[in-house]
């Protein structure tokens, strides 16, 4: 496994291997946690990349699945081992949701549904920290800032395509419509959402109201996408106290199609440049 890869992503591959290794041996994992004398929560977290794995866990349980080929034992063992390196989101302290900081910061290709704001990889300066100041009211000055800066990091993704990252965004016209933070900051944040639309790693299409109901009604949610072809991918789905991440690959299918039928809903990226810039007029309007 490369080095580069971030402990994140490694977590998730490593448990994916060891999760295929169980099945291989005919263990359930209940009857894994039984034999290791562990909780059977624990397993799961191990295999779905939740938790850090140590190196003498993973001999365990290649011992107990009966891995015969010392290689690959010792290639899981130092693949636990890198899986425990942190990444650069925890220096600024707790990040809510820093499992999908880890996986976005990794994906070979994001494609999203907001219905309600802009999504942060797009948002401006001003807009991210009003839409945080107005989001999380129980926030500290200092976890707001920390928010802040994590948020404003992770958009380096965007602004360095060199490193193979394509960004898909459908945007409800209710983002383009809630004023956020100022009709000044509002103004702002749309032109800046057409300028980055108009790069070539950046789709933006807007999903108007007249479209009525549709497939992304139920709320948020991304698929991520990853250049190992083993990846099956992941659908993050955003909530306020506790975010929900799906990997089976028959719900990642089922967002997927969601998420076709929503692109094919919105309006086409040149029409919804217009839009936008519609919209924004009537921001530069208000005094």
């Amino acid at each position: 496994m490369a080095v580069n890869v971030n402990p994140t992503v490694r977590r998730r591959r490593l448990g994916a291997e060891l999760r295929r290794l169980r099945l291989a041996s005919g263990l359930t994992s209940t009857q894994v946690a039984e034999q290791l004398m562990i909780s059977q929560p624990k397993i799961s977290h191990l295999e779905n990349g939740r938790r850090t794995i140590k190196p003498r866990d993973v001999r365990d349980l290649c011992a107990l699945y009966g891995v015969a080929d010392p290689q690959l034992v010792d290639s899981l063992m130092r693949q636990a081992g890198e899986s425990g390196r942190q990444g650069w989101w925890v220096t600024f302290g707790e990040v809510p949701y820093a499992v999908y900081v880890g996986l976005e910061s990794e994906a070979a290709a994001v494609c999203s549904y907001e219905p309600l704001v802009v999504p942060g990889l797009l948002q401006t300066p001003a807009y991210a920290a009003a839409v945080i100041a107005e989001t999380i009211p129980l926030a500290t000055a200092e976890q707001a800032a920390a928010r802040l800066e994590v948020r404003l990091r992770r958009q380096n993704r965007v602004h360095h395509p060199a490193r193979s990252f394509r960004l898909w965004v459908v945007l409800d016209e209710s983002a383009l419509r809630r004023v956020v933070g100022s009709p000044a900051i509002m103004r702002e944040q749309l032109e800046y959402l057409n300028h980055l639309g108009a790069q070539p790693h950046v789709t933006v299409q807007v999903l108007p109201h007249s479209v009525g109901a549709h497939a992304g009604v139920s709320g948020q949610f991304s698929v991520l996408r990853f250049a190992d072809a083993s990846d099956g991918g992941t659908v993050y789905l955003e909530r306020f106290t506790s975010d929900l991440y799906l990997e089976k690959r028959s719900d990642v299918q089922r967002y997927s199609v969601m998420y076709e039928h929503l692109q094919a809903q919105a309006l086409n990226p040149d029409d919804s440049r217009w839009f936008i810039t519609q919209a924004a007029e009537v921001y530069a309007a208000v005094r």
